[in-house]
């Protein structure tokens, strides 16, 4: 089988399964059915599009750096009545990085690493109000190790920060031997989470209604969709011996102009 996977990086991302009404939450790692969305998209499928074909893909997801949770008290005015729209809670990952991989036909997955170099419609981590930080783009589908291989091997893509920090975590709980490894054994391991759609036949650790059936937004459907867990210890640097690129999602802000208004008066909503 073929696999593509894609950097998932940015300043903010929300992956909700179970997102309804007034309260959107969001999962700790991208669903399936956002990223499936996302190549969709690419490729300028319409909403009532078939998506057998994707959905048939086997999906896989590595945290490289799950970010922290942000809650957001949203309030927003219709733009052309100026009626208030209903107060929501959004929650967002904030300063996350994940890669995801698909698994599957060949043609289909070079179709999509196509689409995803020149999309249809732009891409979003899980909401509109979320751009990528960095390109998708991990290289073009290639074939040999399955789905979770690839995962395992892919470069550690979190920022040098977060890797020091988590290196020295790790060197700590070693030297404590509180409850972990061996004080006096080798030096423990970094691990990060990896998760999975569960092989049939075989009892998943949790399910999410997280296959997509219809992305029609008249009837959305969404069937159930198994993951196994496990965890993996990430790579520093690619096959070539090459560092993976430096995550900061940051990196585009400039400052503002001092001439520029600084006022932070609010605006009314604009009644026509």
């Amino acid at each position: 089988m073929t696999v593509l996977l894609l950097r998932l990086a940015g300043p903010l991302q929300a992956w909700g399964s179970a997102a309804r009404f007034a309260r959107r939450t969001t999962e700790n790692a991208p669903t399936k059915s956002g990223v499936l969305g996302l190549l969709a998209a690419a490729e300028g499928r319409p909403r009532g599009a078939d998506l057998a074909d994707l959905a048939a893909l086997r999906f896989g997801v590595r945290i490289d750096q799950p970010g922290s949770r942000l809650r957001d008290f949203h309030t927003a005015h219709h733009g052309d009545s100026g009626k208030a729209m209903p107060l929501s809670e959004r929650f967002y990952l904030a300063d996350a990085v994940f890669v995801a991989g698909v698994e599957g036909d060949a043609v289909l997955l070079n179709r999509l690493y196509e689409a995803v170099r020149a999309p249809h419609f732009l891409p979003y981590l899980g909401r509109r109000s979320c751009p990528p930080s960095r390109p998708l783009d991990m290289g073009r589908p290639f074939s040999g190790p399955g789905l979770e291989d690839a995962l395992r091997a892919a470069p550690w893509q979190a920022a040098s920060w977060y890797r020091k920090r988590i290196g020295q975590a790790a060197q700590a709980y070693g030297r404590t031997g509180y409850g972990g490894p061996d004080p006096n054994g080798p030096p423990p391991e970094v691990a990060v989470d990896l998760l999975l759609d569960c092989p049939p036949g075989e009892l998943p650790h949790l399910s999410l209604r997280d296959t997509p059936v219809s992305f029609d937004p008249r009837h959305r459907q969404y069937g159930l969709r198994g993951v196994v867990t496990s965890l993996t210890e990430p790579r520093r640097h690619s096959s070539d011996g090459a560092p993976a690129p430096e995550h900061d999602p940051t990196v585009l802000l400039r400052s503002l102009d001092p001439s520029a208004s600084t006022s932070t008066a609010e605006h009314r909503p604009r009644n026509s």
